[in-house]
């Protein structure tokens, strides 16, 4: 098994490593997946389905719709 470590920035964005970006074949301006389950989180490049289960929740999400939200907001 082969491990590849990112840090993050206090914006708490990080690089994904090389090996990583290889191995599930990532280029510039790709999606990608966190699958979430108990404490174990598994990254993959999101398909199709995942963005369009995302956009159908888009609309539903008005709590944070506001320009005020997002300069309020934007550091976190």
């Amino acid at each position: 098994m082969q491990t590849a470590t990112s840090k993050l920035t206090k914006k708490y964005q990080a690089t994904i490593p090389e090996p990583v970006r290889t191995a599930l074949q990532l280029q510039a301006g790709d999606a990608v997946a966190f699958d979430i389950q108990g404490n174990s989180i598994q990254l993959r490049k999101a398909q199709p389905i995942d963005l369009a289960y995302a956009q159908s929740l888009e609309g539903t999400l008005t709590e944070w719709a506001t320009a005020e939200d997002e300069k309020s907001y934007r550091d976190l």
